[in-house]
């Protein structure tokens, strides 16, 4: 009898999901609890895949042998919790999807900085002509582009609900970007199960495999013990002189990936295509990648000079009047908005807040002093920027929407002066995500 699928979620995932199990001939049936978009309806209906949508018709889910689920879906979702106790497998698109390819496997995870690193690596794997495609948690799913063909290389951004859903996944390379408070409300509040989701980027590696991770990143270091690791560790700093791994030494990265290595990879920090400590962080793990995959060091170098900036991660959208324009909609929590401030080198007028996750305020005070004249606040609810920053900044404004919020803050800025949107805040309230979020932002920039 054909095996039966049941996939739960209909986005780019669970899309890919159907199209890749109905190519490996199973039995495969979506459901969502809400709409299905237009073009996956379409792509579903050619490819002779059942759906529901609006809502979860029970027997049609609890009769499959395995659930692929979409990673917005919490596991104590009660369908979840009742197809458990009838002892139905419950996986998700990446974990379906790795059962069918012999790829090397570059698993990217991290709250902050895994994006950049991900389109980085991809980048420079791409340019020294190896046979690689990206994917994962941004653009296509793993599945979907396993349906064309398989590869030599992938490069795949990895969320930890994604993390949380794989069993027998491996990544041949792994990286931890870095580890702040995220997402708290998926796991019941508590850092530590946070913490142990990232750390699920290493299960099933061997000795053969490599880890790296940023040696100057509180959680990491404070966890790396309490997890078994069987690949080969390799750090990366900014301030710390490591023999194995890459730091910063005289405004120059120097990285080494053995104790042998006698000639390793030098680049100034100033090359880099990429500004920022945090983007020091993002390149340093690319090159150490480079070096395990033995790609040439001036390809490497050539790669991290030519990369071009990420949309929505302090993406400079046009200067007018005097004043620059930075959309870094992307910065989703506190801790990637406190790198945003860290590099802003003007007086700036900060568009923040939105759905807040549990977010800690406090760790942007002493930034928010030195770098924030006004805050424009952009949300429903916006009380907790009122009370973290009221004291530190000339004026805070209330605003309900992009258009509004760029007008003030037009106002509002001085010649020389920058306005940034980085709102340290989901963007559900207002937007149907942070891209959209983004582009509102530019729209409503050059309307101006």
């Amino acid at each position: 009898m054909m095996k039966r699928i049941v996939i739960l979620g209909s986005g780019e995932s669970g899309t890919g999901a159907a199209m890749l199990a109905k190519k490996q001939g199973f039995d495969v049936f979506v459901s969502d609890k809400g709409l299905i978009p237009d073009n996956f309806k379409q792509e579903l209906n050619t490819i002779g895949v059942s759906f529901e949508e609006g809502h979860h018709t029970t027997e049609l889910i609890l009769n499959a042998d395995e659930i692929i689920k979409s990673p917005g879906i919490p596991d104590d979702n009660s369908l979840l919790i009742e197809a458990r106790q009838k002892g139905i497998a419950i996986i998700n698109e990446l974990e379906f999807a790795a059962r069918y390819t012999k790829a090397k496997i570059i698993g990217i995870t991290g709250t902050n900085g895994k994006t950049t690193t991900t389109k980085l690596v991809y980048h420079l794997l791409k340019n020294a002509g190896l046979d690689v495609a990206v994917g994962g948690n941004i653009g296509i799913s793993l599945a979907r582009l396993l349906t064309e063909r398989d590869y030599q290389y992938l490069v795949l951004e990895i969320s930890s609900f994604q993390l949380d859903n794989m069993y027998n996944f491996k990544a041949d390379i792994s990286v931890l970007c870095n580890i702040t408070a995220d997402h708290l409300d998926r796991y019941q509040y508590n850092l530590q199960n946070y913490v142990d989701a990232k750390f699920r980027i290493t299960q099933n590696q061997t000795d053969k495999d490599v880890f790296i991770y940023c040696a100057e990143d509180e959680l990491t270091m404070n966890n790396i013990s309490k997890h078994i690791i069987n690949a080969k560790q390799i750090p990366f700093a900014y301030d710390k002189d490591l023999a194995i791994g890459a730091h910063v030494q005289n405004g120059q990265i120097i990285s080494n990936i053995t104790t042998e290595n006698l000639n390793p990879f030098t680049m100034y920090i100033n090359e880099l295509a990429l500004k920022g400590r945090h983007n020091a962080y993002n390149s340093m793990a690319a090159a150490i990648i480079g070096q395990v995959l033995n790609i040439r060091k001036e390809s490497i170098r050539e790669s991290l000079i030519s990369f071009q900036h990420v949309e929505h991660r302090l993406e400079s959208v046009t200067t007018s009047g005097g004043i620059e324009y930075i959309n870094d909609s992307k910065a989703t929590n506190v801790n990637s908005t406190w790198y945003a401030l860290e590099s802003m080198e003007k007086p700036t007028v900060w568009i923040a807040g939105g759905v807040d996750k549990g977010n800690d305020y406090s760790l942007l005070k002493e930034m928010v002093k030195e770098k924030v004249r006004i805050i424009v606040c952009l949300g429903l609810d916006n009380r907790k920027l009122h009370e973290a920053f009221g004291a530190d900044v000339d004026m805070i404004i209330n605003t309900t929407s992009m258009s509004e919020a760029v007008h003030v803050a037009k106002q509002m800025a001085k010649k020389g002066e920058a306005v940034l949107l980085s709102p340290a805040c989901a963007s559900f309230d207002l937007f149907k995500n942070y891209e959209d979020r983004g582009r509102q932002f530019k729209k409503a920039v050059r309307d101006l």
